[in-house]
């Protein structure tokens, strides 16, 4: 059965070698490309998270905390049970992150207005600080990448990742992006 992704029509002979940028041939999905494209992936992830490491390191903190702190950031009086959502974790794996984040002073829990068995959780001033410090770490690198991409690259870039989310991945994002858009003109 012929691979799906090279159905369409192949490259010229040598146009691989000629232009290997990961625009070049885009029709035309050779395994290689797609690991490539896996290789840089796991690259740009190890390397967009190192000067945070470090930070979180000499914390007695690591990725998940980062992560905890992101979304609790991103999304104040986050539930625990949305917070699981977002992450894909265990109570267990859940418990054992927020447990030095609150005992730091950088997350606090309250109960719920309507459910007083829900838990609501909230950056304390030195969390949101925590928080702010991590995502100026990262924040240049991403700046950089984006400038010398370029509009238009920068588009087809977080069109990608949106193709390679989950469904409730790119849920939360279109969500994200509507509450971030400005109001238009007519008061939408």
């Amino acid at each position: 059965m012929p691979d799906p992704l090279n159905t369409l029509t192949p490259p010229r002979p040598g146009e691989a070698k000629a232009n290997p940028s990961a625009g070049a041939n885009l029709l035309f999905l050779r395994e290689e490309q797609i690991r490539l494209t896996q290789d840089m992936l796991f690259f740009a992830y190890r390397d967009l998270t190192a000067a945070a490491d470090v930070f979180l390191a000499e914390l007695g903190l690591g990725r998940a905390h980062h992560r905890a702190l992101h979304f609790i950031g991103r999304n104040a009086g986050i539930s625990v049970g949305e917070l699981l959502a977002i992450l894909q974790i265990t109570k267990q794996s859940l418990a054992r992150v927020l447990t030095p984040l609150i005992s730091a002073g950088y997350v606090r829990q309250e109960p719920g207005r309507s459910d007083r068995r829900q838990r609501l959780l909230h950056l304390t001033e030195a969390g949101a600080a925590l928080e702010r410090n991590l995502f100026e770490r990262q924040r240049e690198r991403l700046v950089r990448a984006y400038r010398e991409a370029g509009g238009a690259a920068v588009d087809g870039f977080r069109r990608v990742l949106r193709g390679v989310m989950s469904e409730a991945a790119r849920a939360y994002i279109a969500r994200s992006e509507a509450q971030t858009r400005p109001p238009r003109p007519d008061g939408t």
